[in-house]
């Protein structure tokens, strides 16, 4: 009788603490500007294709979703990675989505402490301190973002293979980019007479192209996506050429945490099997790529010098 009481204890535990933990919010981070992957705005209802996509990892999880929106500003002591790994050693989340999949994001850190992003709730004391970091472990990835060439109206006609298709245009880059490093470097520099750098944040790259200021660019795709869905009658369009080296995203979390790591991955897996992934990437406007190999891209920077 006493060993069977015994083992309805450690059972009715058991059961309590799975109970627990299927209570417990799936806490995950979001950039509050990142349309049409995020986007939190007073007085607007939170929307893009990481924001469902993080309501069905709930749901096929079985927890509820908690979602801490931080906004992402870049300085000399931060960066996407700094700012994704102070979050999660901060406990603010225990994933981070759409995080860029690439072998230099995943590295351990060269320092041992970062300033928090500014996130809804921080207080002040919250945005002097520094914390402690921990070490990143990527999930399964979940999309592929490429770079593409947009048109100006001036160029609508124009058939873009390659790069060296934008030979002889009028080019607009944001100074420091991507896009910047892979127009700058390609064929030993062809296309550098034809490059106008523009300051990101300050210069509006898309509207220049739109009074044909300029003729094409080289962006993120979802950034076109954006740019579309917020001016619906542009005459800014895709040329349908995506540069060959591009990033898968996924969600990061803490690798001490590999149990919460382990679902993340099987409930993506069924979600990709259904075909959900895809619908949801419709649903938010999204311009949706499947992942592609390798799932965690090497050294970009070599490869945009080696072609």
């Amino acid at each position: 009788m006493r060993t069977w009481l015994a083992a309805w204890s450690v059972g009715a535990i058991l059961a309590a603490t799975t109970a627990h933990a299927a209570d417990d919010p799936l806490k995950i981070c979001l950039d509050e500007d990142r349309p049409p992957l995020s986007a939190h705005h007073r007085g607007k209802p939170d929307a893009g294709f990481d924001v469902l996509l993080a309501q069905a990892v709930a749901q096929r999880m079985g927890r509820p979703l908690t979602i801490q929106w931080f906004e992402s500003k870049l300085d000399e002591d931060s960066s996407p990675q700094l700012e994704a790994n102070a979050l999660l050693s901060d406990g603010r989340c225990a994933l981070v989505g759409g995080y860029a999949l690439t072998a230099d994001s995943l590295v351990k850190p060269g320092m041992k402490t970062a300033r928090l992003p500014d996130f809804s709730g921080a207080t002040r004391d919250d945005r002097r301190r520094r914390v402690a970091l921990g070490v990143l472990a990527p999930s399964q990835p979940y999309l592929y973002s490429p770079m593409t060439v947009v048109l100006g109206p001036t160029a609508q006609n124009r058939k873009i293979g390659d790069v060296g298709d934008l030979a002889g245009l009028r080019l607009a880059i944001e100074s420091g980019s991507l896009g910047d490093a892979i127009l700058m470097t390609f064929d030993r520099g062809r296309l550098i007479d034809n490059i106008t750098h523009l300051v990101p944040g300050r210069d509006d790259l898309l509207g220049a192209l739109q009074r044909g200021d300029y003729d094409a660019t080289l962006i993120d795709l979802a950034r076109f996506d954006a740019y579309r869905a917020a001016h619906p009658d542009t005459a800014v369009t895709a040329s349908g050429h995506y540069y060959p080296i591009g990033a898968n995203r996924g969600y990061v979390g803490l690798a001490s945490n590999g149990a919460l790591m382990d679902a993340v991955n099987k409930a993506l897996t069924e979600l990709a099997a259904d075909g959900r992934i895809a619908e949801l990437g419709k649903r938010a406007g999204l311009t949706y790529l499947p992942p592609r190999e390798p799932a965690i891209l090497g050294d970009v920077w070599m490869k945009i010098i080696q072609r």
